[in-house]
């Protein structure tokens, strides 16, 4: 029964990447809004249901793999350890060596390339990055406002987890820009990556440097 288990489910794995890969290969030919789910799926070789059954939306084709960062995110503040404040752990968990932002293979760049172009060209996909950051933001600060006990009207954890989401924001703006710019050297993007991103959170770290530690 668990191997049965096993194999069904790696099946599911398998189309469910056949589907976001063929999606997105027909995005960056076409443009997204010029794709339909129906074409996805024949292309694909499987139902329009189907696709509907891994994806719930068409947006979800090219979001879906970041369904995880806000899962990983929210165990990194949650799991830090004592003492360390919810802006250590963000700097730890975002700039962490081989992390996020890490572009390992020069397939992987060219398909982030092509990625930025559909997402840059779309206002449907641009409108849904803005709705999965707000989303991001509000679970991060419902996590601060729990630990630190904010009563009702205490803005401060909203504040924090905007500013902490801000620089996420503005590092994947900063990947994206220098990927579309062609930049060859992912070690040395690497390292520009983190250098941005610590002079970002060192911004915070007057206000932000001591709140929320936690017990």
């Amino acid at each position: 029964m668990a191997v049965e288990v096993g194999l069904r489910e790696r099946k599911k794995q398998r189309t469910r990447q056949l589907l976001a890969d063929t999606a997105r290969r027909l995005f960056s030919e076409r443009g997204f809004e010029q794709v339909s789910i129906a074409e996805i799926a024949r292309v694909a070789e499987v139902s329009p249901a189907t696709v509907f059954n891994y994806f719930p939306s068409k947006e979800d084709l090219i979001y879906s793999g970041l369904e995880t960062f806000e899962q990983r995110l929210l165990a990194a503040i949650r799991e830090r350890p004592s003492g360390e404040t919810v802006l250590d752990a963000f700097a730890c968990f975002v700039l962490e060596p081989g992390g996020l932002f890490v572009v390992k293979e020069e397939e992987e760049a060219e398909r982030l390339i092509a990625l930025t172009r559909t997402i840059a060209a779309s206002p449907a996909l641009l409108a849904r990055e803005q709705q999965i950051f707000g989303r991001y933001t509000n679970t991060l600060a419902r996590l601060i406002a729990d630990e630190t006990g904010a009563g009702a009207g205490d803005l401060r954890p909203y504040v924090a987890a905007n500013a902490l989401i801000g620089v996420h924001r503005a590092l994947i703006g900063y990947v994206r820009e220098r990927l579309a710019a062609g930049d060859p050297d992912r070690r040395r993007l690497a390292r520009q990556i983190r250098d941005r991103g610590e002079e970002a959170l060192a911004l915070l770290a007057d206000q932000l440097g001591h709140y929320a530690a936690k017990p």
